[in-house]
C-alpha cells in the first residue's frame, strides 16, 4: 500500500489518533482519487464556526440521497468522534473507507447498501487536544476533550439541540434515514478481559417485531461474530452494585443518546464502548470488527430490517396507545456468560473507608444476572393530533427538522381538547447539559372547550414520524421538550396580591366559592403546622380560586386532539 493511501494512525506507532485536519485533508484526497466510490463534503457548521463533514460510499457510484432513497436502497451509518477522547471509531472508520476504494471486493459485498458516515462529528472537542481529559484511558498519546465549544456533552444533546451541531446531526439523519447506526466510543468502569462492550438500541424500547428481531437475531449473530473474529463481547458494563460479580443491567438509552434518538426514527442504533483500559491498539482492532460485523449483517440482512422498519411505522399510525417511558424490571433478570476478574476490597491509604480493585491474576467465568427487561411503565391514549401553539417556536423547529409533518391552522376555532395540568416537576438541583432537568413529572388529565387560533401547529398522527412526535411533546416521555424545559414559562403564575389588602378578599372568597372553601378545610387538615405562615395560607386560597385563576398557569401548552 502506497504511503499516502495510509491513514495517520496507520503511518504512526499504533498509539496516535489523528488530527482534525489531518482526517479531512487524508479524505478529501481520497475522495479526489476514488470519485466513482466516495463522495465526502461539508453538512454543516459547528457552535466553533467549524465545517462538519460527512461522506457517503456507494459500489455504483450513486450518491444523491434522493435517488437513494426512491430506489429504497439500505442505508448503515457509522458515526464517529461525538467524544473525541474515545477516537479509535475515528481512525477505523478511515481504513474502512479506503479499503473500500482500493478492494473491489470489499467495494462489491456492499451490493446496493450505502455508508453513509460522519469522520468526526464533535469538531469543537477534536481540536482541543491534550492527554490528560481521559483519567483512567490507556492511550492515545493525545487526543481531543468531550465538550464541545459550549461546554456540553454532544452525547446528551440529540433532543434538546443546544448545540448547531447537534441540528446538522437531526436534518442529516433525518434526510438520509438510515437501517442501522453504530455510533463509537470507549468505555469508562469496571475491570474485565474484554476488549469490546456494546450498548444497542434497548429491545422492549425499540419494540414490536423490529425490536424482537434484534434481540432474537441481530444480537446473537453480532455477539458470535466478534467471538469469531477475535474479539468476544459482551453488552455494556453497567454493574448493577459496585462490580459485575452481582449482576450488569442493560443501558437504557433514552433519547438524548445517539442510540435512543435513532430509535425514534425506528432505526437499529448500536454504540460500541472499548474498554479504556486495554491498549488503544486493541481498541482499534475490535472496534473496526464490531462495525464491519454490523455492516456485513445489515447487507445481508437489510430486506428483512427494512420491511420490519416499514411495518413497524405503519403499525404507528393506527396505535390506540404508545408507551413513553420504560423502566427496569428487577424481578426478571436473565443470564449472561461473562469473564471478570476477582473483586477485592482493601482499606484506601486515602481516608477511612474500603475501596475497590481488581485481580487479574484472578479471573473467572460464570453466568451472572442480566437485567435486561425494560417493559413500558407510563402509557398514554393515542390522541388523533396535536396542537402545538405557534409561540412555541422552539420546538416547531426541532419537530420539522425530524420530518414530523405538520400544518397550520387556517382560522380561528374552538375544539374540545386533552389538556395535561403539571401537578408537581422534581427537578435536579444543579444543571445539566445547560438545563435544569425535570426528572419528574407528575400530571392531571382533563378536558376543555379551546380556541385554536390561525397559524397554531396541527400534528396528525397517523404519520412515519409518529413516534418523535409523542415521545417528544408527551411530557412524561423520557426526554420530552417539557423535561428538558423547552415550556418552562408555564409553570410560573403571572399574577400576585398585596396581603394586606388580599386577607380580608381571601375570606371572601371562601364564602363565595363553595369548591374553594372544602379545597381549603381538606388543606388545613393536612397542613397544621402551615396555619401560621400567612403566606402559605393566602397563596393556596389565591392558587387554588375560581375567581382569579390563570388558565395558562401549568397547563401544558400542548393540546391533544382526541
Amino acid at each position: 500500500m502506497s504511503n499516502e493511501l495510509k491513514t495517520p494512525y496507520e503511518q504512526g506507532n499504533k498509539n496516535q489518533t489523528t488530527t482534525w485536519a489531518e482526517c479531512i485533508a487524508w479524505y478529501e484526497a481520497l475522495a479526489r482519487r476514488y470519485p466513482g466510490v466516495l463522495h465526502f463534503d461539508v453538512v454543516g457548521t459547528s457552535d466553533a464556526g467549524l465545517p462538519i463533514h460527512a461522506g457517503v460510499v456507494s459500489g455504483d457510484g450513486v450518491f444523491e440521497r434522493q435517488r437513494i432513497k426512491d430506489e429504497g436502497r439500505p442505508v448503515f451509518f457509522n458515526n464517529n468522534g461525538i467524544h473525541p477522547g474515545e477516537p479509535e471509531g475515528v481512525d477505523a472508520c478511515m481504513a474502512l473507507v479506503r479499503d473500500f476504494c482500493t478492494d473491489p471486493v470489499r467495494l462489491a459485498a456492499l451490493g446496493k447498501t450505502v455508508f453513509l458516515f460522519v469522520p468526526l462529528y464533535n469538531v469543537d472537542g477534536s481540536i482541543n487536544r491534550a492527554d490528560t481529559s481521559r483519567v483512567n484511558q490507556d492511550g492515545p498519546e493525545q487526543f481531543g476533550f468531550r465538550g464541545n465549544s459550549r461546554h456540553l456533552d454532544l452525547n446528551r444533546d440529540f433532543v434538546k439541540c443546544d448545540s448547531l451541531t447537534a441540528q446538522v446531526f437531526n436534518k442529516l439523519f433525518t434526510a438520509w434515514d438510515p437501517d442501522v447506526m453504530v455510533d463509537t466510543h470507549t468505555s469508562n468502569g469496571a475491570d474485565y478481559p474484554y476488549t469490546m462492550t456494546l450498548i444497542h438500541t434497548q429491545t422492549d424500547k425499540l419494540g414490536g417485531a423490529l425490536g424482537r428481531f434484534l434481540q432474537s437475531t441481530m444480537l446473537p449473530h453480532m455477539f458470535a461474530e466478534m467471538a469469531r473474529r477475535g474479539w468476544p463481547t459482551c453488552p455494556y458494563v453497567n454493574p448493577v452494585k459496585d462490580s459485575p460479580d452481582h449482576g450488569i443491567a442493560e443501558f437504557l438509552e433514552t433519547p438524548r443518546f445517539s442510540t435512543g434518538f435513532a430509535a425514534l426514527h425506528h432505526t437499529i442504533g448500536f454504540m460500541p464502548e472499548t474498554h479504556m483500559l486495554k491498549p488503544f491498539a486493541d481498541r482499534y482492532d475490535s472496534m473496526r470488527a464490531l462495525v464491519e460485523t454490523a455492516l456485513d449483517f445489515t447487507v445481508a440482512q437489510a430486506a428483512t430490517i427494512q420491511a420490519l422498519r416499514r411495518a413497524v411505522r405503519d403499525e404507528g399510525k393506527t396505535r390506540r396507545e404508545w408507551p413513553v417511558h420504560w423502566a427496569m424490571d428487577a424481578a426478571k433478570p436473565s443470564t449472561f456468560p461473562f469473564r471478570g476478574y476477582a473483586a477485592t476490597y482493601t482499606p484506601s491509604t486515602l481516608g477511612n473507608y474500603t475501596r475497590l480493585s481488581y485481580d487479574r491474576s484472578a479471573p473467572w467465568e460464570r453466568d451472572i444476572a442480566y437485567f435486561n427487561s425494560f417493559p413500558a411503565d407510563i402509557v398514554v391514549a393515542t390522541p388523533r393530533a396535536y396542537v402545538l401553539p405557534q409561540a412555541w417556536r422552539e420546538v416547531v423547529e426541532r419537530l420539522q427538522w425530524n420530518g414530523v409533518a405538520m400544518t397550520r391552522i387556517e382560522a380561528d376555532r374552538v375544539e374540545e381538547v386533552r389538556c395535561y395540568r403539571i401537578v408537581s416537576v422534581d427537578s435536579r438541583a444543579n444543571a445539566y447539559e445547560g438545563h435544569m432537568f425535570h426528572d419528574d413529572v407528575q400530571l392531571e388529565a382533563f378536558t376543555q372547550a379551546v380556541t385554536l387560533r390561525a397559524g397554531d401547529w396541527i400534528i396528525e398522527l397517523d404519520q412515519d414520524m409518529a413516534r418523535y412526535a409523542i415521545e417528544t411533546l408527551e411530557p412524561q416521555g423520557h426526554d420530552s421538550f417539557f423535561r428538558w424545559g423547552f415550556f418552562n414559562s408555564v409553570l410560573e403564575k403571572k399574577e400576585a396580591y398585596s396581603d394586606y389588602v388580599f386577607e380580608d378578599h381571601a375570606a371572601e372568597l371562601l364564602r363565595d366559592e363553595p369548591a374553594l372553601k372544602a379545597k381549603f378545610e381538606a388543606w388545613k387538615a393536612a397542613n397544621p403546622a402551615l396555619l401560621s405562615d400567612q403566606c402559605a395560607v393566602l397563596d393556596f386560597i389565591f392558587a387554588n380560586c375560581a375567581r382569579y385563576v390563570e388558565p395558562e398557569w401549568r397547563r401544558y401548552p400542548v393540546l391533544s386532539v382526541m
